[in-house]
């Protein structure tokens, strides 16, 4: 049985975590030629191109022969989180939600979200909470945008089944941490707001 993954880990800089760990760059083959992936590494042994630096293998083929990318993002939110207990204050509060759904400035702020304020209005309940918010992100993406207009009832339905075509989609679980960072980007907006009053 092969073992399939997506590990996706967020850092404010993560050049930081690259100096700390012995690692090599992940590779894509683009156009006949070997190409440093933008966020994948890996931490265990693989083949490695000797002249670039990168393994020698490209994600996907590496991927079907069992090797375990880390895609290591930059998330420059996070710059803004003082510490751990910080992050988990700002995960744990409920967000002022009514912002979200009828203020376009604040939405527009919003990582993951700005840029589908008119997606947002075609949906006809508010995103009032996580897993609406989770199904939101889920609709932005090409495979479920039909979805946009139906109630989140209709949208909790079908919005977590894999597409037959394979186009773009969000797993649950992926949207369920995206969610949690629209939150925290929420509440930090929400910190600063008080701050300057």
């Amino acid at each position: 049985m092969k073992f399939k993954s997506d590990i996706d880990i967020d850092f404010g800089d993560r050049t930081q975590i690259l100096k700390a760990i012995k690692h090599t760059p992940a590779s894509i083959q683009r156009d006949g030629a070997l190409i440093q992936h933008n966020t994948g590494v890996y931490v265990t042994p693989i083949p490695v191109d000797p002249e670039k630096g990168v393994a020698s293998i490209d994600h996907e083929i590496a991927d079907d022969r069992g090797y375990i990318k880390l895609d290591l993002l930059n998330v420059n939110l996070y710059q803004s989180v003082r510490d751990e207990a910080h992050l988990t204050a700002l995960m744990q509060t409920e967000p002022v939600w009514d912002l979200f759904n009828t203020e376009q400035a604040f939405f527009e702020e919003l990582i993951h979200v700005k840029g589908h304020w008119n997606l947002l209005k075609r949906m006809p309940e508010p995103v009032d909470s996580i897993p609406r918010l989770a199904m939101f992100l889920s609709v932005i993406r090409p495979a479920k945008r039909h979805l946009a207009g139906k109630t989140w009832a209709e949208v909790a339905t079908e919005v977590w089944k894999k597409p037959e075509d394979n186009s773009y989609y969000f797993k649950k679980s992926h949207a369920i941490a995206y969610a949690n960072l629209v939150v925290v980007n929420m509440n930090l907006l929400a910190e600063l707001a008080n701050k300057s009053n």
